[in-house]
């Protein structure tokens, strides 16, 4: 699915003859307030268990828990592993990250732009974590 820019719900929430029916209309394009059910909705689009999802992102089996479960929230780069953990596209993993109310990887961030990058060759999380450390940059989940 194609998300419409910023500026374009901007003009359209201008534009609106109600809050309500703005929402109505570009439901699609709102974050989840609740992390929780965006983690099961992805689950259930992936077809992926969360325990295969936390394994596959690289973070401790307990805290991962936590995460689905809505005990902890997620660091930015915690979702960006969770992005690995269930194999997002970039598009995807922006709708990750605003979902879990943090700042999408911007690619003018020398290592967001390496994330990107990463992403979009599907370099596994390993690989992935290595990338940004070979170019002197910290690693996601440090």
């Amino acid at each position: 699915m194609k998300h419409k820019s910023t500026g374009t719900l901007i003009r359209k929430l201008k534009e609106a003859r109600g809050f309500e029916s703005f929402c109505i209309e570009n439901a699609e394009e709102l974050a989840e307030a609740d992390f929780c059910a965006y983690l099961e909705k992805l689950c259930r689009e992936k077809r992926k268990e969360a325990g295969r999802v936390i394994s596959a992102s690289d973070i401790d089996r307990t805290y991962g828990y936590q995460i689905f479960n809505g005990t902890r929230r997620p660091s930015r780069d915690k979702a960006i592993q969770l992005a690995f953990g269930f194999g997002l596209d970039v598009e995807e993993t922006q709708g990750l990250l605003r979902a879990a109310d943090k700042s999408v990887l911007y690619p003018r961030i020398k290592r967001d732009a390496a994330i990107i990058f990463a992403i979009s060759r599907k370099m596994s999380l390993t690989e992935t974590q290595i990338f940004p450390m070979s170019l002197g940059m910290s690693i996601i989940g440090e």
